[in-house]
Order: structure tokens, then C-alpha cells, then sequence
């Protein structure tokens, strides 16, 4: 599939350079011109040793060419695809995204290509079974959200870096007959060089073999690079290594029909925690970067549980924080009075504002400050509304809630065992609603409790939470 997925900074070089002493979150601001700037002691144009630096660089096609093609004062295009597979990508896919950001940043032109084509076939890397297929329907719903996302998460910074370029394969391939493609692409494809790409090798030897449409998959994605190519002046295209087949397959295209060796492939490795397991999995499944499948909070918290082992590699990574700055966390980690979880923090932080942007970031940090055990963080609808299916959740009636106690609920929905205990919690100080302490045994609900007129937060104890949600 399509994308499945540094050093010190100077004031004399680049958009890229941020004013930061020690743990500073300032941001960088400047227009980046291919060829004008430099991330710290490494030129700007010079993407590959950025990449390099950051342990996002797996291969490249004709690397010192590309090195000298950057320097163009207007800039490279450069693509990365994405199968509409679901609805939303994943932490995984991230890598692709953050690689399109560092070319965006240097002063070249993001462009994403949405699989709304290959993706009704499927890519066989990576893949033990063939994927199973998805209706039309589908698929455009998929690449249409996805499309929004990733336009969003490359415009956030709203800097004067050049904006994103989103487009469809479908809308080349649909008017394309199969006739026309074997006569015009496929007899320049060598069937022994495509079986001896380790995709197409690792599937034919196991046990469920490999179809002819996965089989055609990289010839569609050549035709892809192809086609970017010629017809909008894209010339790199980037994916993570289990792509490296396909993406030559397209630079061989473009060799062999237009006879050009104008065209390159770059390659990042595929993003894996220390134990060798893929970042991005949790026990509830896949870590979704779109707000409508996992809210930021949850994308945050997630972040924020990356191990010691991995937080540093992943920081390097994921993040533009600048190397010295990476370092000297690194550094801190291993002296006496490290505050543990700050390198967690701060990598969830840059992730979060980068996926889910500023307003993102806040909604997640203000969370979170709410449900730190006895705060006194004062709660808003949209804090108690990203907290839904974080902390367990009842649905009432407004007879219901203010029928009884609060000794009541709390016993109703479970904070609690039974009456005696919860009025005892209510005497040693330990029961909130909306985080202000319940002083009084017979307390009864009030309509002021509900925040907009609709929600509240029951605590009990430390880290016991309730969340009602009040209906008429």
C-alpha cells in the first residue's frame, strides 16, 4: 500500500530555525526557498542528509542528483500515496507524512495522491493474504476523509510554505481501457524484474500465493509516478521500504518511455517500537489520526505511554524538534532530579499539535488536566464531550438526576458500593462534581451542576470517574 505506514539550528538559515533554549515550544515561521536555507549545519537543499540525520532515510534512486535537483530555487514536487483502505490513516502512516512535511519545509511542494484506483485492488507488501476488497462507494468516501485530513495536518502551521497538492489516481485511471494500458505501459514492463521484487517474491512462495491483480499493482503505481510525471512535474516520490519495488517500478517507467533520468525514489523505514512491534497498534486497535475515530485526548494519551526505550528514536523521528534540542533531553533522562515522563510529554505535545493543531493540542492537555486525580480544573462542554467513551458514561433523565442524592447515583452508577461508603466519601472530602468537592451527605443535584445545560463529571476518590449526560 501507498505510504503504510537534524541538528543544531542556526539564525543564519532557515524557516527551519527556531529561537529554543532549553525545554522552549516556540514555533518557526519563515517562507523557505529551495537552496536559501539550511537546517542547522545542513543545507536545506541538501534533504537527504536532513532525512539521514533524523533516521528517516531507507534508500534513494540517484541520490547526489536529487541532492543537486533541490537546489532548484523553485523547488521540487514530491508525492507520497495513501490507499483509501478506511476512513481515516493511522499513527503508522505517519512517517509518510511527516518526510512530505520535511520536503514542504525545505521549500519543495507536498503533493498527496489518494489511491482511489489501486486501492480497489490492493498492495500485496507487507501482506501475507490478499486485502479484501472494498466497494466503489467506499473507497471515494475513504480517500475524500482521508484527502481533508492530510491537507489539514500539512496546512496547520499556516506559514507561507507551499501548500499541499491533493489528487486521485482514479481520475486518470478510469478513462483508461485495459487494451490501452498493456499496449501503451505494459509492454515496457520486464516480468522478470517485477518477480523479483520482495513483495511479489515473499507471496509467491507462501501458502495463499499471489493474484494477477495483486501481481499488476506496481505496474499501476509506476504508471502513477508516470503519469505525476509528465502530466504535473512531480519527479520524487517517497514511501516507506516495503515500497522501494514499486517506487523503482515507476522510475524505470518514466526511464524507459520518456528516456529521462530526471526521476527519484526516496524510502523511510517503517515505523517500529524497540521489541521489533509496530508503533501505532494498541489493544483497542489502530491509532487513528483522524479526531472522528479517536479524539486528540485519546491520540495524546496514547503518546504519552510510548516507552523510555523508544520516546527518544521516536521523537527524532515524528517531531521537528531540532537535533541539539533532542539531544539534550536525551541527555537529561539519564541525570539526577529528570522529572519522569517529560520526554513522554513533550512528544505527545509536538505529535498532537502537529496532527490535531493548536486547538487540538489544548482540548487534549485541558483533558487531561481535568481528570488528574482531586483537580481543580474548571470543565467546559468540550472538555466533558471529549471525555465520552474515555471515562464510563450513563445517559438520564433530568427526573432521574435530580430525584434522588448524589449518594444515590454515586451507589446507581457504581463509584460507590453502597450508602454508608458513599456518604463516608462525601465526608472525607473525596466526591466531586464537575471537580468541586460535595460537602454536604444529602446534596442533591442541580440544574446549575450541568455544564451547558447537559453534562457533568461525578469523581469519587482520586481516580474514579463518572461521566452523566442529561436528557429531557
Amino acid at each position: 500500500m501507498y505510504c503504510n505506514f537534524g541538528s543544531r539550528v542556526t539564525q543564519k538559515s532557515c524557516p527551519l530555525f527556531w529561537q529554543r533554549k532549553s525545554f522552549s515550544t516556540s514555533r518557526f515561521s519563515h517562507k523557505s526557498r529551495a537552496g536559501s536555507y539550511s537546517v542547522g549545519d545542513v543545507p536545506c537543499n541538501n534533504i537527504i542528509d536532513v532525512l539521514r540525520e533524523r533516521d528517516l532515510l531507507d534508500a534513494c534512486t540517484n541520490e547526489s542528483m536529487l541532492i543537486e535537483a533541490a537546489k532548484s530555487p523553485s523547488g521540487l514536487k514530491v508525492y507520497c500515496g495513501f490507499d483509501p483502505t478506511a476512513d481515516s490513516l493511522h499513527l503508522g502512516n505517519l512517517l509518510g507524512i511527516v518526510v512530505l512535511s520535511w520536503f514542504q519545509r525545505c521549500g519543495h511542494t507536498p503533493v498527496i495522491l489518494l489511491g482511489g484506483a489501486t486501492g480497489s485492488i490492493g498492495d500485496p507488501s507487507g501482506k501475507s493474504v490478499e486485502r479484501p476488497l472494498l466497494s466503489r462507494e467506499e473507497i471515494d468516501t475513504n480517500a475524500n476523509n482521508i484527502g481533508t485530513d492530510l491537507n489539514s495536518i500539512l496546512s496547520h502551521d499556516n506559514l507561507t510554505y507551499s501548500r499541499p497538492q491533493v489528487m486521485n489516481n482514479i481520475d486518470w485511471f478510469a478513462n483508461i481501457s485495459f487494451l490501452d494500458f498493456l499496449r501503451d505501459v505494459g509492454r515496457y514492463a520486464r516480468i522478470g524484474t517485477m518477480l523479483s521484487r520482495d513483495s511479489v517474491k515473499s507471496r509467491l512462495e507462501s501458502e495463499s500465493g499471489l493474484s494477477f491483480t495483486e501481481f499488476s499493482y506496481q505496474l499501476l503505481q509506476g504508471y502513477d509516478f508516470m503519469h505525476l510525471f509528465q502530466e504535473h512535474n512531480v519527479t520524487v516520490q517517497v514511501g516507506g521500504s516495503d515500497q522501494w519495488g514499486n517506487i523503482v517500478a515507476g522510475t524505470d517507467l518514466i526511464r524507459r518511455i520518456i528516456s529521462k533520468e530526471v526521476a527519484y525514489g526516496v524510502t523511510f523505514p517503517l515505523l517500529l517500537k524497540s521489541d521489533g512491534k509496530k508503533f501505532g497498534k494498541s489493544e483497542d486497535g489502530a491509532i487513528w489520526l483522524s479526531s472522528k475515530r479517536l479524539s486528540p485526548f485519546k491520540f495524546y494519551q496514547y503518546l504519552l505511554r510510548t516507552s523510555d526505550e523508544d520516546v527518544i528514536r521516536m521523537m527524532r523521528m515524528l517531531t521537528f524538534l531540532p537535533i541539539n534540542e533532542i539531544r539534550e533531553i536525551e541527555e537529561a533522562m539519564g541525570k539526577k532530579g529528570y522529572v519522569p515522563n517529560t520526554a513522554q510529554v513533550r512528544l505527545a505535545e509536538e505529535i498532537t499539535r502537529f496532527v490535531h493543531g493548536e486547538t487540538g493540542l489544548e482540548e487534549a492537555k485541558a483533558a487531561t488536566k481535568g481528570l488528574l486525580p482531586g483537580s481543580d480544573t474548571k470543565l467546559d462542554i468540550d472538555i466533558l464531550e471529549s471525555l465520552i467513551d474515555i471515562v464510563p458514561t450513563l445517559e438520564i433523565t433530568r427526573e432521574e438526576a435530580f430525584a434522588v442524592t448524589v449518594v444515590d447515583i454515586l451507589v446507581k452508577v457504581g463509584l460507590q458500593g453502597s450508602k454508608g461508603e458513599a456518604r463516608r466519601m462525601i465526608k472525607g472530602g473525596g466526591v466531586r462534581i464537575n471537580n468541586i468537592k460535595v460537602a454536604d451527605e444529602l446534596a442533591r443535584l442541580e440544574p446549575s451542576d450541568l455544564i451547558s445545560g447537559r453534562m457533568l463529571l461525578l469523581s469519587a476518590g482520586k481516580k474514579n470517574k463518572f461521566l452523566l449526560q442529561v436528557k429531557e
